[in-house]
């Protein structure tokens, strides 16, 4: 059994940021992450973010992965501690998690405890959806820019939200064909930067289009698609056949609070968030003071916003256990004020009404986790 006054779990934007917020205030913590290499979904980013110098505009993502992480090994040797390639698997209600560890299970106990777990993507469902060639954008994007891989030569971007865009573009960095961009929805769900990268090097974009089936004997090789109407349903006479060789799917993400669940918290069904998510306050704590949650977890947004989140809990969690100092609370202003600065284009218009459900807490769509007996 290991002790420790704030544990950090998951190794992304958020959870680093947590970290090192939590820890600079002089909090003893402990960062979990399941992976070998610090920075989430940031190590496979390499465009540049947008935003403001001080949180990292003009920055590539794997540029910021790194940036953090020496912040991390910096500050290893005082109270910050790293167990990297870690991964809880238990949760209980007596403030103690356990956690895989070099094949061993081990226990650690905790004060306060701040879950950056992030989201997994989603999948369609299409007759020919389970051939090889068929993945998740962010699989691809890992390959490609982590694993220096490509999965094929000729590809169907299903999804023209950022990371069917950006991804597309990236693709097309690669070396790679890319036939078209279909959305089902009647405008781009991305930044229009994007898309004008994409459309300037000659792939189109169909709104109200799908995927209708995936054909070949081993892998892909054809995709169907075809036209939407107004309620989403086919329009007859509208399909098209493409020869492709792969399929990749930017359809969205669902919040990982399988966790969570183990101890009962209150989860709340908010689509504009991602389906459910763990209830939480402004400040990121859930419905047990000792727990809060940030990035993806909370709510399906953007990096900036996910490591805004990060700090904020971070700072929020090491005052709760004692570690106060002059300046802290215009700094959580700040970050709250920031927040609503990044929410406040058009495109954020999904996130604020999910937050302004989140705050009205509507009792018919919340859900108990799972309860120990």
């Amino acid at each position: 059994m290991k002790d420790t006054q704030v544990l950090v779990v998951g190794g992304g934007p958020a959870g680093l940021m947590a970290a090192l917020a939590a820890s600079n205030l002089g909090a003893c913590v402990t960062l979990i992450d399941r992976q070998e290499t610090l920075g989430g979904q940031l190590i496979k980013q390499t465009h540049k973010f947008f935003g403001t110098y001080k949180e990292q505009a003009g920055v590539r993502g794997i540029d910021i992965a790194t940036r953090l992480s020496e912040e991390i090994k910096s500050s290893e040797n005082g109270n910050l501690k790293t167990i990297q390639g870690g991964e809880v698997v238990a949760f209980y209600p007596d403030c103690t998690i356990i956690y895989s560890h070099n094949q061993t299970l081990k226990k650690i106990r905790y004060d306060r405890v701040i879950f950056a777990t992030g989201a997994s993507e989603r999948m369609l469902l299409f007759p020919g959806n389970d051939l090889p060639g068929v993945y998740a954008a962010g699989a691809i994007q890992t390959l490609m820019n982590v694993n220096g891989v490509l999965p094929g030569d000729t590809y169907l971007m299903v999804g023209a939200g950022n990371i069917g865009l950006i991804v597309s573009y990236q693709l097309l960095q690669a070396g790679a064909r890319v036939i078209c961009v279909l959305d089902a929805m009647p405008k781009i769900g991305g930044y229009l930067v994007h898309a004008s990268k994409i459309r300037r090097m000659g792939i189109p974009i169909y709104l109200r289009h799908t995927i209708l089936e995936a054909r070949g004997e081993n892998k892909v090789e054809e995709a169907v698609i075809t036209a939407l109407d107004n309620n989403l349903r086919p329009v007859p006479g509208t399909e098209k056949v493409l020869k492709v060789d792969v399929i990749s799917l930017a359809v969205g993400l669902n919040p990982l609070g399988e966790l969570l669940e183990q101890c009962g918290l209150k989860f709340v069904y908010i689509p504009e968030l991602g389906g459910f998510v763990p209830f939480h306050d402004e400040f990121m704590r859930t419905s047990r003071k000792e727990i809060f949650v940030v990035g993806d977890l909370a709510g399906v947004e953007e990096a900036t916003t996910a490591m805004l989140q990060g700090r904020l809990a971070g700072l929020v969690a090491a005052q709760d256990i004692g570690y106060i100092r002059d300046g802290v609370d215009r700094e959580i202003e700040r970050i709250l004020e920031s927040l609503s600065k990044y929410r406040a284009g058009p495109k954020s218009f999904k996130i604020k009404e999910g937050i302004s459900k989140l705050k009205t807490n509507d009792k018919q769509s919340v859900i108990e986790g799972f309860k120990y007996a």
